[in-house]
């Protein structure tokens, strides 16, 4: 393909709601883990890592067309796996051809991140990558393995802080929700505790919608898995939110999914928002309508 044609974007595209302005260059296809029983995100694709050629094509044709967006962001699923080498050279020719973009970011698991060494997350971060997203869902090791996460919660906490001390940014989602009814309080505490132990620059709470043909969706069909009610909910995100403690950073649960939109800067918003979710309980405060909830 000729580099005036187009980016080359190949399956489902997704990016997280900060992205929305940047420039999207697909790196990866799909996920290199995939697993997770909630996702039907990458389910069309087999995880590969793209050819240098189809890269360079994307960002020279970025070069000529997206002189106005100062953020890019690396798809698909996890591009922090490419080999470090590789990966290197891709922010370089992003700077050398790119020279006004500001931020490149990524999405990244707890795997892909222990894989890189501190000196590694060091050099990625002097090499223009500023920001890492982390899909945490759960800081319950329970919940963690029954959704197929492939990780703990003493790891996910450990990963998340050596992004931080690299001077990488690190914004994680949390999903409200994902452990069901029966275990839903406990999933509420034990995410807090990972993420005031982490101490993300910005947490995004989630609420979990099923996907049809995911295994969860299979589980909830089969009755092994409860959806919470609305009230369920809030007060879910009423535990997690009381007992994380943040040294500074946003705490939002304002994407789509969510009932009752919320952004705190944390920690001086603390109380406003607790009395913000009670009223919410109390029926003062109107709710997101479902036909206006999306993924």
């Amino acid at each position: 393909m000729h580099e005036s044609e187009g980016m080359h974007y190949e399956g489902t595209i997704i990016r997280p709601p900060s992205e929305a302005m940047s420039i999207l260059l697909q790196v990866t296809l799909g996920c290199s883990h995939n697993k997770c029983t909630f996702c039907g995100t990458y389910k069309d694709k087999r995880f590969t890592i793209k050819d240098d050629d189809t890269i360079l094509a994307d960002i020279l044709f970025a070069s000529k067309y997206m002189h106005n967006q100062h953020r890019l962001f690396l798809m698909d699923g996890d591009a922090l796996i490419i080999p470090q080498r590789k990966l290197v050279w891709i922010l370089d020719t992003i700077q050398e051809h790119l020279p006004w973009v500001r931020r490149v970011g990524a999405y990244g698991n707890a795997k892909s991140v222990k894989m890189k060494s501190d000196d590694q997350l060091a050099q990625l971060q002097e090499k223009g990558l500023g920001i890492l997203y982390l899909g945490v869902e759960s800081g319950d090791d329970e919940t963690l393995k029954k959704v197929c996460k492939g990780t703990s919660a003493e790891n996910l906490i450990e990963q998340g802080r050596r992004v931080k001390k690299a001077g990488i940014k690190l914004s994680v989602t949390v999903l409200l929700g994902i452990a069901g009814r029966s275990d839903s309080l406990r999933h509420a505490k034990a995410t807090a505790e990972l993420l005031s132990a982490m101490d993300p620059n910005y947490v995004g709470a989630l609420t979990v919608m099923l996907l049809p043909g995911t295994p969860l969706d299979e589980d909830f069909r089969a009755g092994r898995f409860e959806l919470l009610d609305t009230s369920e909910l809030l007060l879910e995100l009423r535990e997690m939110f009381q007992h994380t403690h943040l040294n500074s950073g946003l705490f939002m649960a304002n994407h789509a999914s969510n009932y009752l939109p919320i952004k705190a800067r944390m920690p001086k918003d603390r109380e406003k928002i607790l009395e913000l979710i009670d009223a919410a309980l109390r029926g003062e405060v109107d709710l997101k309508p479902e036909w206006m909830r999306g993924f």
